[in-house]
Formats: C-alpha cells, structure tokens, sequence
C-alpha cells in the first residue's frame, strides 16, 4: 500500500496531530500487528502485558508499563520473527460491581463502557497489539473456560471446601485470600479485616509446594532476582519435625465436666529443643482449642476469640505486641521428658500455620519467652550459646551452641542434636521427619456478584454435584442491579431465586446452584493461554497452538503482582501440564517489571492533588513524545516521578529526527560507498541498541539514537545530503526510533521513500568492519584539566601513549620546563601528568 506526500505540509513540518489522524487507519488496513498462525518458516516470539482492569481510562502507570512491552514486541518484529502481542481485560471484580450499586446498573454496563473507552485509548497509543484476539474475562464465552477448568481442578482433588476462620472485608461483605490482606487491611479498599468461619472454596496449591520452588530454577536470570526471592519466602519451605504431644484426659466422664484424651502435634525446626518446652500454645481461634478446652474454661476462652477477632495475622504476630492469652485447664505430655507442661490459648499462633499449634521453648523463642514472663511459665534454657540465661535476662538466644538439660543430646551441637531428637521421636512412635510450608491452599471463592460463578449444584441427597459440561457456562443472571448487589453478607446471587434454585443433575430432585464466584485471580491465572486461540468454543485453547505460540517468551507488568497473580500463574500452568494440556512447566519464561510513576515524589492521587492526566498530555504533546519521554525517564524497573519528565524536549528531538529524513536526498548508490566515519557511527548505534534492548536498556538506547541524529544532522550540514550514508543513518534512525514513536518513525520511513509499515522493515544488518575504530581519542590532563587531545591507535602501549603525551605540544606548553613527578596511564584513553 503506497500513499502520497502532502509536499505543502508533511515535508514542511513535524505535525504530530497530521500524524495521529493518518497513521492508524494505514495500519488497520495493512493488519500489520496480526499474529500469522500459518506462517511456519519465522520463529514465534509472544510478548503479553499483564492485561488492565477496566476502572476507567488509561492512567500514567498504564503509558509506562504498555510503552516497555511494545519496544519488546517491534524490536522482535524487526528483527524477523513472527510476533503476537495480544490484548485483553480482567474485567470482573469489586470496582464494577460497587458502581454498579452506586448507579443502580448492572456491573456490565460500567465495565464494558469503560473496556470501550480503554480500547480506543490504546489505539491512540499506537500500540502493535493483535486485535484479532482480543478477549475480557467477563465474556461468558471466556468465563465459561474457567468454570470448565474449575471443574477438572475439582475432579483432581484440587478444588475442595472446608470450615475455616477466614480473612473477612466488613466493607466489602467478602473473604480474602492472605495474599489480599496488606498491613492488616483489605488491599481493595483499606478497611482492617476481622476473621470470620465460614466454609469457603480452596485450590491446593500446597500440593504443588515443592514444584513451586523447584521449578524457579528455569526462572534464574530471566526473573528479577527480588521476584524469584518474595515468591521463596511466600512459599516458605522449612525442614523439621512432626512432634506428637498426647492430652490427658480431665475429670470424670460422667459428671459433665470431662474432656476425653487427645492428641496434638506440632511442627517445629528445631526438635533438639524438645526438652526446653515448658508449656504448648495454642492458635485460640482454632477448632482444636475448642476441641482441648476444659468446660470449666469454655466462657473464658469464647470470650478471648471475640476479644482477638479484628486483629490481623501480621498484629497477632507482632513481636512488639504485649501477650495474651487463656489457659484451657489441660496439660500435654512431652514426648522425649515425659513432664506435664500446661497448654494454652493464644493469639500470636495462627489457626492456618502448620498444625495451628506449638511446643513453646521460652529459652529460645522471644515471643514464646514474652509469653512465659507474661504469665510465669518455666523458663529452661537447653543450648548453651555462652550468653545469660534468657530467665535473667529476658532475651532469648538464638544461635548455634551445645545442648544441656538435654538428657541424651548433651553435649551435642545443633546439627547433631537435630538428627537425634528426631530419631528420638521415630524410634518412640511419637513423630517423624517432615518438611513444612508457609503456603496456605488458595481461598478462592468471594461473596460478590461479579464474578466467575462456581459450577457446583448442592443436592441434599447427592451433595456437590459439578455442573454438567454440556450446562456451561453458569452465566451470571441479568436483572439484578443497583441494591440489589449490595453486600449482605452472603453472595448477592443467593437473591436470585429462579437462579438458584434448579434439578439436581443426578437425581433430579431439589437443588441449589453455589452461590459463590471466583476470585478474580482464577481469571488471570490462564488468560495468556486463552490468547493462542480465542475464539475456540471447543475448549479453553487448543493444544496446538499453545504450544506453537508459548510459553511467553517476555511477560511485562508490575512488581505488585510478584507473589499474588504469578504464583497462580505458575500454579495453573503445572495443573494444566498434569492434565496434558501444555508441555511447559512455566507460563513465562523472562519476566519484566516497570517501577511506578510518581509526581513529586508521591504516588499520584486525587486526594493528594497530585494526579496527571494521561489523555491530557497526550493532546498537549502528542503520543510519541509522551512515550519517549517515559522510556527515557529511567531504566524499566525504576520509578518514574512525572515532574522530572520532559515530553516537551523530547517532541523537540523528535521533531529534529523526522528533519533529518526529511532532509537527506534520495539516492541509488550503494551505503558501501558512502562516508567511512558517517557509516561506522549509524553502525555503532544500530548494534548497541540491539543489545541494550535485549537487557532491557530502553533508556539508553535512547540515548545512542539521540547521539546518531547529532551525528547526521552535522553530516547533512555540512552539505552531505546527497552521501548514500545520509539516508542510510536516517533510516537506522527511523527503525530505532519505531521501539518508541511509531507515528513519527512511519512518517519517517515514507519521507525516505519507503512503503508503510516500518514495523515490517529488518532490523539492519551490521557490517562489523565498521565497529572496529581506525583512531580513538586519548585525553591528556595536568593537574585534573585537559590540556591535549590525541588522535591514537586503539592498539597504542601504554609506553607509547605516554612518549605521545609527552612531546605534544599541549603539554610542553603547559609545564613549561617543569619536572615531572608521576605519569598515569590508561591506555588507550587517558594519560594523567602530575608535575612537581
């Protein structure tokens, strides 16, 4: 497709409006960015930006984050591989829905209202996104997918409910997955969260603990490095013990006032300290303190569970925190001393960690320590460090030393004690080697409407009946709005009686479809698969071409999603390569974060006034410049603070880039036989960017196009317009500037005589002769000042250079007959004269 120049305007004037109106309807036509299934010869290379939540337009964060991962995508267009970059959005969640309350309407009117207005804005950005398999999860026809992936999960023994105290939002009338909970407070809306029992919908994630960890051996030097080590430490895998502790029975089983024998186990890294616990704790909100407490104790450990119920996991942990607690009129047996040790309720143990109890070892633990001062537990120090007891000094010590009070481990040190204690309890029958998890199993069900709504039928006879496949998707019903959707406690969806209320698969009888929908993570954990085929009403994507097209080859997107969507991700991917649906273990093989865009040092905000808006500068000063001045901010995982950006300076270089191929004259001669120097700097450039984009140096390849065009520029001056180098440096220009500025790069590549699109041109060629330097500059200084420049071989010795130095005739002026006293050489670059 050819089109005409405007000679009155476009070879007059660097018009970015001219450009924005011309350019997309060029691309459209031409389907530049669509993805070619059939093409079998160019290797595929997929690029996926985390996808957006449709809260309203575009915001500065997003110009950043979707800038990065389109020089990604153009640079592997150029250089010849068969890329797709999809788009997408993660349309269900809480924001549409609280809308919709607001505004009495449905929540797919606010989301797909603002999915529109989005899109529109990502065109403008001149994004090189496939829009061909463009999806949003609230479509039925994707959540439909999600339903059937629930399903197979839940065949698997993946999928389970269970009673449990959850993480409640009282704003938000929804449970939260630990994950969701930041400082205490829920992540969508601030609100401190209380706990609550209910009985809620898990993935087992545990079960794919080890993998997890395992499988970030593929990741190393792909991932950020603070990425692979957040998600470790979430996953938390500690190698201990299980130590079984048995109850005693208490009182007379007749009189009412009895509990029967018990047992707990615990799990503890440290099982050589089994001789220093002096008493056991307890999680208090857990069903085994319910289940231990003597009834004499009941009132006053009910009492302590409401008195704990808005406090957080991170408060209840705190090692700043005064402890509290109740006893609950029982003593457990321990199982290497045989001595009676009291057990306790408490809030720093959690119901959800291990097995919700622990031995407590006061000599060795400061917050076990806290808590016997607080209550005047025995305190026995059992691994002598060479430090005062922790009795008298109130600090409990922690290293590595010989055990005492220790029966047989005297005299041990860690290491071997360890090993002892645990053949200890196996020999006793009274535990076993075990590896431990920080990992909880993932809470995926919430009591909001919109959502993903689990495919499960409750039958009094039959029980969890799974919808038949042939019955998905569960669509989400239509005429509730406004609210009627608001929180109540229990899914709003449980209203909607012609709903709910449905036959039963197997029996046929009365049932009731789950009220619950999906947290929103489930949507996101596969939707980059769905990419390869998305129109597909077979299955969720066929095997085929997800395994031509993935894994990602580079996934872009924020750090705040380093331990929630990803771990998921990762989760999803190694279910589905089980089920033999991918033959790939990990979803994304290079992981890219953009840091935030700030404004005076603060994250933007409209409480703090602070706020910028993107559509705003994008009319003052045009798509390129907003983008290039935002890739050249700072490197890609750097924060980008707005008020030290300059969009204007960079319209300004930008507008000189398109001068210069506007500027050189069209010739037929061969590049080869142009100006040496001219050809050896458009050469530098070119291959410099290619690394520097490969390391995710955005920022500086920037940088060396600046420098080429100052190079050209001074080149065309000086009267070398008509030089085959001349255009050969402003077509090298045009390409890199394509990474950033597509519309003044295609105006560029037509202005050289080019046909659109310039994201279809190759990356040039690089003659490798031309990077080997004839002459470099080797700067002479005296006394910290430059007094000489020197023209040298890039080969020149040290002795060589100096003998140069010496006898220019900068120097000889400059020491005028005084001695010498030191010379420092760098070859070939610096020689430094300290004179006497």
């Amino acid at each position: 497709m050819s089109t005409e120049l405007n000679t009155e305007t476009d070879v007059r004037e660097y018009d970015t409006a001219r450009m924005e109106a011309k350019w997309p309807a060029v691309w459209d036509a031409l389907n530049v960015y669509v993805a070619d299934n059939e093409d079998t010869e160019r290797e595929r290379f997929t690029v996926v930006d985390m996808f957006p939540y449709p809260s309203g337009d575009l915001h500065m964060g997003h110009a950043e984050a979707y800038a990065m991962g389109d020089v990604v995508a153009r640079y592997w267009m150029h250089r010849g591989k068969n890329v797709l970059h999809p788009v997408g959005w993660d349309s269900f969640g809480l924001p549409a829905e609280n809308a919709a309350i607001k505004r009495n309407a449905h929540p797919s009117e606010w989301t797909y209202a603002n999915i529109e207005t989005q899109a529109k804005s990502f065109r403008r950005y001149a994004l090189s996104l496939d829009w061909s398999r463009r999806l949003q999860t609230s479509d039925p026809e994707y959540y439909r997918w999600t339903q059937w992936l629930f399903k197979r999960f839940y065949e698997r023994g993946l999928a389970y409910r269970k009673n449990s105290p959850v993480n409640w939002c009282p704003k938000d009338q929804t449970v939260l997955a630990n994950e969701q909970v930041v400082n205490g407070a829920c992540e969508r809306c601030g609100t401190m969260v209380t706990k609550k029992n209910l009985n809620q919908w898990y993935f087992k994630i545990t079960d794919y603990a080890d993998r997890l960890l395992d499988d970030m051996d593929q990741l190393e030097g792909q991932w950020p490095e603070r990425v692979l080590l957040m998600q470790r430490n979430w996953i938390g895998r500690s190698v201990g013990a299980h130590v079984t502790f048995q109850i005693p029975a208490v009182g007379e089983m007749n009189d009412g006032d009895a509990r029967p024998e018990a047992s707990v186990t615990v799990f503890t890294t440290r099982p050589d300290t089994l001789f220093g616990a002096t008493f056991m704790v307890v999680a208090a909100d857990s069903e085994v303190a319910m289940d231990l407490v003597a009834p004499s104790q009941r009132a006053a450990l009910e009492e302590y569970r409401e008195s704990i119920k808005t406090l957080s996991d991170i408060d209840r942990q705190s090692s700043d925190r005064e402890k509290t607690g109740v006893p609950l009129g029982r003593v457990a047996i321990n199982p290497v001393s045989g001595e009676e040790i009291p057990v306790w309720a408490s809030d720093y143990v959690l119901a959800d960690y291990g097995t919700g109890a622990i031995m407590s070892v006061p000599a060795h633990d400061q917050r076990d320590l806290d808590f016997a001062r607080a209550f005047d537990l025995p305190i026995r120090m059992v691994v002598d460090t060479g430090e005062e007891d922790p009795a008298v000094s109130g600090v409990a010590t922690t290293g590595d030393g010989v055990m005492v009070n220790s029966g047989p481990l005297d005299g041990l040190n860690k290491q071997d004690a360890i090993a002892a204690a645990t053949e200890l309890v196996e020999s006793r029958g009274t535990g076993e080697a075990t590896v431990n998890y920080r990992l909880r199993d993932w809470l995926l069900s919430r009591q909001r409407f919109w959502g993903a709504p689990i495919p499960i039928i409750h039958c009094e006879i039959d029980g969890e009946v799974p919808v038949p496949d042939n019955q998905l998707p569960v669509e989400l019903p239509t005429n509730l709005r406004g609210e009627q959707l608001a929180p109540k406690g229990e899914s709003p969806l449980a209203s909607a009686t012609d709903w709910v209320n449905v036959t039963c698969p197997i029996c046929g009888g009365p049932a009731r479809r789950d009220t619950d929908t999906m947290d929103t993570f489930v949507d996101s954990s596969w939707y980059f698969l769905r990419y390869a085929s998305p129109r597909d009403d077979k299955e969720p994507f066929a095997e085929d071409q997800v395994n031509k097209w993935l894994p990602v080859d580079q996934y872009v997107g924020g750090v705040e999603h380093a331990i929630l969507h990803l771990l998921y991700a990762r989760f999803f991917t190694k279910v589905l390569f089980d089920m033999g649906m991918v033959n790939f273990t990990e979803p994304f093989k290079a992981l890219l974060n953009q840091g935030q865009v700030l404004n005076q040092g603060k994250a933007m905000s409209k409480s703090l006034g602070n706020g910028v808006d993107l559509s705003e500068e994008l009319d003052r000063f045009g798509v390129d410049s907003v983008r290039m001045a935002m890739v050249f901010a700072s490197p890609p995982a750097d924060d980008v603070d707005w008020a030290d950006v300059s969009p204007a300076a960079m319209g300004k270089f930008l507008a000189r880039a398109w001068r210069v191929a506007r500027d050189v004259e069209a010739t037929e001669a061969d590049a080869g036989e142009g100006n040496r120097a001219m050809r050896s700097a458009t050469h530098k450039a070119v291959h410099d960017a290619a690394q520097l984009v490969e390391s995710g140096k955005f920022n500086v390849v920037i940088a060396r196009a600046m420098e080429l065009v100052n190079v050209a520029r001074k080149f065309i001056d000086d009267g070398n317009a008509s030089d085959p180098a001349a255009q050969e440096a402003a077509e090298a220009i045009a390409i890199l500037l394509s990474l950033f500025a597509p519309y003044t790069a295609e105006d560029m590549w037509e202005l050289l005589g080019h046909e659109p699109s310039i994201a279809r041109a190759p990356w040039p060629e690089v003659d490798e002769s031309l990077l080997v330097e004839d002459t470099i500059t080797a700067v002479v200084q005296i006394q910290g000042k430059v007094r000489e420049r020197l023209e040298v071989s890039p080969e020149i010795s040290a002795s060589e250079l100096e003998a140069l130095a010496l006898a220019s005739d900068g120097v000889k002026r400059f020491l005028d007959g005084r001695g010498i006293r030191k010379v420092i050489v760098r070859e070939p670059k610096l020689v430094n004269i300290v004179p006497e």
